[in-house]
């Protein structure tokens, strides 16, 4: 008798190549097929990860869903140019020892690299995540899902979030939602200039608030919340910095829970007064296995590290759902206060 499979929303956080963990966590859940994703809301990584997920789920179910993760998981490898001779990462890891990367030498080159403008050094403003996103997403199938996307967007010039709906899928949207502005020129959309979408909402949480969607809202962040110690050197205090900056609106947003949840509970708000009375919050967390992980390791494409990636997530899901899952459709499995506030 096959399980009834439990309604939720997915949320899905930003962080380059370490959206491999949300792969592996994905991969794990698709494979117990225990869940029915309604609705996510992604940005940057975490939107390729959703296009490639809603991709698979339509062409063929759970096992499509596995399906299409891996094949955008590959192409991700293969644009990064070092598995033309197969899994080189040895090779890249001799030339470029992780004692270089700590060196003043180093740091000095990466503020060098940073100064310059991808307007100047990327004038054609190529961008290889365009052909992974037009060879693992099917945008038509995206648009005329059932499965509701929501994908964050930083407009440059009102400097807000911009939310693009599951009808205004395209790869440009997907684009612009993993514009480090650093690396690449903005990404024009209608004549709007758009950067990383993670800067202000990494996830926006609050579409789910006000949809028809499912309660229960399962978060995957990649940037880690804690840490035991305080950086000292620069690379790591940099690494930090981008950390805190990255998780600072989903931050806010779950205080915006936290508080309604509060009010719930003191009998301040009364049912059906706000729609976020009913959230219910679940997080299989990143911290734990990428806590060690290095800003610069963000941009490894390696087929071995990616992979590490992904066991590492599949580790991750396997001990939620023989811990949280019971919880779905009636409480929250996290603490929000205690974890994040």
């Amino acid at each position: 008798m096959a399980v009834k499979r439990k309604p939720v929303c997915l949320a899905l956080q930003g962080g380059g190549a370490h959206g491999a963990f949300q792969w592996g966590v994905l991969d794990r859940l698709l494979e117990a097929d225990v869940l029915d994703v309604r609705a996510v809301t992604a940005a940057s990584a975490g939107a390729m990860n959703a296009a490639a997920l809603i991709t698979g789920l339509e062409r063929g179910g759970a096992e499509g869903g596995r399906e299409a993760l891996d094949t955008l998981w590959r192409e991700v490898n293969q644009s990064g140019g070092r598995n033309v001779f197969g899994d080189s990462s040895v090779w890249s890891k001799a030339l470029t020892p992780d004692w270089l990367k700590g060196t003043p030498m180093w740091q000095a080159g990466q503020t060098l690299a940073l100064s310059m403008s991808p307007y100047s050094f990327n004038p054609f403003n190529l961008n290889p995540l365009r052909r992974v996103l037009e060879t693992a997403v099917d945008f038509e199938a995206l648009r005329a899902s059932s499965i509701q996307m929501f994908v964050s967007t930083t407009a440059v010039r009102a400097g807000r979030s911009r939310i693009f709906k599951s009808e205004e899928m395209a790869p440009e949207v997907l684009l612009a939602s993993a514009c480090l502005p650093q690396l690449f020129q903005a990404v024009e959309i209608e004549g709007e200039p758009y950067w990383d979408g993670g800067y202000l909402a990494n996830p926006a949480l609050w579409p789910l608030f006000y949809m028809d969607t499912p309660d229960d809202i399962l978060l995957l962040p990649l940037n880690p919340f804690q840490r035991d110690e305080a950086p000292r050197e620069a690379g790591d205090i940099n690494d930090r910095l981008n950390e805190i900056v990255f998780n600072a609106p989903l931050v806010a947003e779950l205080r915006a829970v936290a508080f309604v949840q509060d009010l719930i509970a003191e009998g301040k708000l009364k049912p059906g007064e706000d729609r976020q009375r009913g959230i219910r919050i679940h997080v299989i967390e990143a911290d734990e296995w990428l806590g060690d992980e290095s800003l610069h390791s963000k941009f490894d494409t390696e087929w071995s590290y990616l992979n590490k990636l992904k066991q590492h997530g599949r580790t991750a899901a396997e001990a939620w759902l023989e811990s949280c899952l019971p919880k779905v459709g009636k409480a929250s499995s996290v603490d929000v206060k205690a974890r994040f506030l």
